[in-house]
């Protein structure tokens, strides 16, 4: 099984500390792991990856700044074609930001099953 999950903001790297743990021990499933740059800082983002011992994304969108309703178009038309190529089973998304809502659209409009984390 291929999993793509998109995190982006400092919650999500928290939850996902967890999780991504979990998913890499079980060694069945395969997790993509993008960043959509939402914070994207070494203290927003960067000291997360390291703390927690996450692995760097395979996706870094870079994508920050601007209204909400701008990040997150940037984000669902750069998530897009990423699914396209990677061909997920479903899509792991976090919490309630700009990056799990682009995520959560680009995965349904390509009809793939969403799974929401939430604290």
């Amino acid at each position: 099984m291929r999993i793509m999950t998109v995190i982006g903001a400092r919650p999500q790297f928290i939850k996902a500390g967890a999780v991504t743990r979990r998913i890499r021990e079980r060694g069945d499933i395969e997790e993509i792991l993008t960043h959509t740059g939402q914070h994207f800082d070494d203290n927003m983002s960067g000291v997360f990856f390291e703390e927690l011992a996450l692995p760097w994304p395979a996706y870094d969108l870079g994508i920050s700044g601007g209204s909400h309703a701008v990040m997150t178009g940037r984000m669902l038309e750069a998530l897009d074609p990423l699914l396209v190529d990677e061909a997920p089973d479903a899509v792991l998304v976090y919490g309630d930001t700009n990056s799990t809502l682009s995520a959560a659209l680009a995965a349904a409009k390509r009809n793939l099953p969403v799974a929401h984390v939430e604290a």
